[in-house]
């Protein structure tokens, strides 16, 4: 609220002065008050309209919108300015994947590493467009430019790892990324033990320590939570490096489900919180919501359970809440209209959603850690996938993908936002499903 007073008091003495608008656009964009931001960015442009930087953080801006024409535009006035900017290039690129015009994406993203090859966020963008279409090879070369896992990198006094012997050696596989990434490649650890390695370590979420103990080939799991050595390891990995480093391609995913289980004992206690199952009706658990901080949440996510309710109409299912955090109290809502059991809120962590999938006959979720865990777990899954920055993980143009072959099914949307036919496509498939 200072700044934004400050700023204001800066255009009424000065009304030209173009950073002053520039600068209460930017606080105003990042109070949610775009319509007032937009405003102040255009003020800005019209005093001083050669000032590359207000035009790259105003078409920033419009993208988020999903302004998709006024932010090529004002992108493309920027790069008229200076065409040598690295990161104009790279946000134009990120700008047409979005529009799906991958082809000059990836135009731009290479002229942005041709100007400076260390700019991090171009090959960063790049390996996602990579890896969606199935250019592995590159895909995973690129994505060697992120940071995520610096702090891990300088805290730890252990050599990384970058493809020696492991014969005899030890190695920690250090977490990156949320809780799917971890789910979805700690499945490395037995190709590490194949290597040789005498012991594997394994750095995760405190959520997944009891889950990550169940997986073949690891010797120890650490929650990040928990005090971690310095050294005591040969080699050190970032876990989304280890497809690298075992040159995956598609054809060579390892896939060998299941990767992960669930305690008998957790199992036997969640089949009697869940009750006795007939045996004639099908078991399905619900997921409708990711977690809000993530990037592409707004898009991933369901607006609510009730998106969900034409599934109601299908006879013989019972629906059982997965949910976790946002949309969770959905789940025991009056106005719902799609009855389950709500399992979310006593779940305690992984192990316990791992234990409910085993007593389900299919899980249908967004994008959330859910997929992996089911496809980990060898459960029939079917996800829901949004248009818009579908995950690159998904690939392109499949119903089904090689990192869970045989139980994962994907739903995508085909026009932005349209859930609805989405769950109408769903719905069917689960009629069939229930009548076969």
């Amino acid at each position: 609220m200072a700044a934004e007073i400050a700023f204001r008091r800066a255009i009424e003495f000065a009304p030209a002065l173009a950073e002053a608008h520039a600068n209460l656009g930017f606080v105003l964009e990042q109070q949610g008050r775009l319509t007032e931001a937009e405003a102040y960015y255009q003020h800005a442009i019209a005093h001083m309209p050669d000032q590359q930087r207000i035009l790259l953080n105003f078409g920033a801006m419009l993208a988020k919108q999903k302004k998709f024409s006024a932010a090529e535009a004002v992108y493309r006035d920027a790069l008229a300015l200076d065409a040598q900017h690295p990161g104009a290039w790279s946000n134009l690129g990120v700008l047409l994947v979005s529009m799906k015009r991958e082809v000059e994406a990836e135009q731009c993203y290479r002229a942005a590493i041709a100007l400076a090859p260390e700019h991090q966020k171009a090959p960063f963008n790049l390996a996602y467009l990579l890896l969606r279409q199935g250019r592995l090879e590159e895909g995973w070369q690129c994505l060697e430019s992120r940071d995520w896992y610096a702090p891990l990198e300088k805290y730890l006094k252990v050599p990384r790892w970058r493809g020696e012997s492991l014969a005899g050696k030890s190695l920690l596989i250090g977490y990156e990324a949320g809780h799917g990434d971890m789910i979805q490649f700690s499945r490395y650890a037995l190709l590490v033990r194949q290597q040789g390695a005498s012991r594997i370590s394994m750095l995760c979420h405190p959520g997944l320590k009891t889950l990550l103990t169940t997986l073949p080939g690891v010797d120890e799991v650490i929650a990040f939570d928990e005090s971690l050595p310095q050294h005591g390891w040969d080699y050190w990995t970032p876990a989304l490096s280890l497809p690298a480093l075992f040159n995956t391609r598609l054809e060579t995913i390892p896939a060998d489900l299941p990767y992960l289980s669930a305690a008998p004992e957790k199992i036997q206690h969640w089949a009697e919180t869940m009750g006795q199952s007939s045996g004639q009706h099908l078991r399905v658990g619900l997921v409708w919501k990711g977690n809000p901080k993530f990037e592409n949440d707004a898009d991933r996510s369901l607006a609510s359970l009730n998106d969900l309710a034409p599934l109601a109409d299908v006879a013989g299912v019972e629906f059982f809440s997965l949910q976790k955090g946002a949309g969770e109290d959905e789940a025991t809502s009056p106005s719902s209209r799609i009855s389950l059991m709500d399992l979310g809120s006593r779940i305690v962590d992984f192990s316990d959603t791992a234990a409910i999938m085993m007593n389900l006959d299919l899980i249908i979720t967004v994008d959330t850690a859910a997929a992996h865990l089911a496809g980990a777990l060898a459960r029939p899954c079917w996800v829901l996938l949004p248009d818009y920055q579908t995950d690159w993980r998904w690939l392109e143009n499949r119903d089904d993908t090689p990192w869970y072959p045989g139980v994962t099914r994907l739903f995508r949307q085909k026009h932005m936002g349209d859930w609805a036919a989405v769950i109408a496509e769903v719905k069917s498939a689960l009629l069939r499903l229930r009548s076969g």
